[in-house]
């Protein structure tokens, strides 16, 4: 392993999504040295790989990709990719984090981009960029417009044929090359380490994640968006266009069995926009949504859901109990409507679950943030300075701290940069006072 090497920024941004672009850049734009530290390949985070955003339904990657894209080339922020934290820490006013450059086996400095090594490698392995519904290399770029370009080797599918290292014009593949410790010290830190999504694999009563044509929001995103795995919608056990999609909401939030109580807040609006996507897609289609109660809580929401209503979309006001596997790759329901009909049974062509989320990250072992008992970042101020964190200095947005939509991620993110500016200001005030 290389040795330590030591930057010195004024602001820590942990977390490459729209939150941590957001604060990056209100920041970066005041002058402010920030570094992005991001766990994954690319920035970008959850929203990029989104199909479209609700209520105005406008293209996520039409937003994102200029905020990614801004922050590459800003000259006052620097991006630290593909890097676990490993702690951090604060002492006599200055926060540490100790981070590690995991190896893509790519020189990042000779790698330009070309994507040869991709299109010549012989190994295929699902691509999880596209909720495993196709293939990629084992070496690759994740996307086409990820930030940055860099090639990415799978070690543990990698087969050692040696044929990317033959074709690679900059020589930039490098098999040996180690995990690389870095060290930035910051005057402030801003956490914005984002969500996942719970899972159903342990929900034996959804079939523990086993039924072919029972898939997630974020696999339905990847199949509405223009540049996913099939250019339009497909049943993935056998490539057939749904006749019947029902969602079911509340699949993995407002659930005490999996040890998530509370509700995320942005189940039923994604839902909804899936569901009118679908529409538009699969005009013949019947979509379904089986809900608890709608929570359309921010502007626009509820005439969203009106709209929805209106182009023949049909809500059922239903606890769904179980689901299993139906002939011809169908899926069958058992619920429980709540209109005083009881328990009922459908059938579907294909089921989408509606998944909360939970945190991407937690600060034991790591950091001296607390959690809250949601296990998402505790803020101790949450009604008038809802990204102050019981750490002094360091600050939280987005859905760090909590579930919240777009809106209100990119809201909070612009609180955050204040708040940060506002710190650094009282300690070069405290500065100029000490050397007065």
């Amino acid at each position: 392993m290389n040795a330590t090497l030591k930057t010195d920024v004024d602001v820590l941004v942990i977390g490459g999504g729209i939150a941590g672009l957001q604060t990056a850049l209100d920041l970066g734009d005041q002058g402010y040295q920030v570094a992005i530290v991001e766990k994954n390949a690319t920035i970008g985070g959850k929203m990029i790989r989104l199909s479209k955003v609700f209520p105005t339904l406008d293209c996520a990657s039409c937003i994102t990709t200029p905020k990614m894209a801004a922050a590459a080339h800003h000259e006052n922020i620097s991006l630290y990719t593909y890097c676990s934290l490993e702690a951090l820490s604060r002492s006599g006013g200055v926060i540490t984090a100790d981070i590690t450059q995991r190896p893509r086996y790519v020189n990042a400095d000779q790698c330009i981009g070309c994507r040869q090594c991709e299109y010549n490698c012989p190994v295929y392995v699902p691509d999880k960029e596209q909720g495993g519904f196709c293939a990629t290399k084992a070496i690759s770029i994740p996307f086409s417009n990820a930030i940055p370009q860099l090639a990415v080797l799978d070690v543990e599918n990698c087969m050692l044929c040696g044929k990317c290292e033959q074709v690679c014009p900059t020589r930039a593949i490098d098999y040996f090359q180690q995990p690389q410790q870095l060290r930035l010290s910051a005057k402030t830190a801003v956490l914005t380490t984002g969500f996942e999504m719970t899972g159903v694999a342990g929900k034996h009563q959804y079939g523990n994640g086993t039924i072919p044509n029972v898939i997630d929001a974020l696999q339905m995103e990847r199949l509405l968006a223009p540049h996913g795995p099939y250019s339009r919608v497909l049943r993935p056990s056998d490539g057939m266009e749904p006749d019947a999609i029902a969602y079911i909401q509340c699949a993995g939030s407002r659930d005490k069995s999996m040890g998530v109580p509370y509700c995320s807040r942005v189940c039923c609006m994604y839902a909804i926009k899936q569901a009118m996507l679908l529409s538009g897609t699969l005009p013949l289609a019947d979509i379904t949504i089986y809900y608890m109660d709608i929570r359309a809580f921010g502007k626009g929401y509820e005439q969203f859901y009106q709209n929805a209503r209106a182009m023949g979309i049909q809500f059922v006001k239903a606890k769904v109990a179980s689901i299993k596997g139906g002939e011809n790759g169908n899926v069958i329901l058992q619920y429980e409507a709540q209109d005083g009909e009881g328990v009922a049974t459908a059938e579907h062509d294909m089921v989408v679950l509606s998944l909360g989320m939970i945190p991407a990250w937690q600060p034991a072992g790591v950091c001296p943030v607390s959690p809250d008992e949601d296990r998402f970042i505790k803020t101790i101020r949450p009604a008038l300075s809802p990204t102050l964190t019981d750490m002094e200095g360091v600050f939280t947005a987005g859905a760090a701290a909590g579930p919240k939509d777009i809106v209100d991620t990119i809201t909070e993110s612009g609180a955050a940069a204040l708040e940060a500016a506002k710190y650094l200001a009282a300690l070069e005030n405290r500065s100029h006072q000490k050397v007065a």
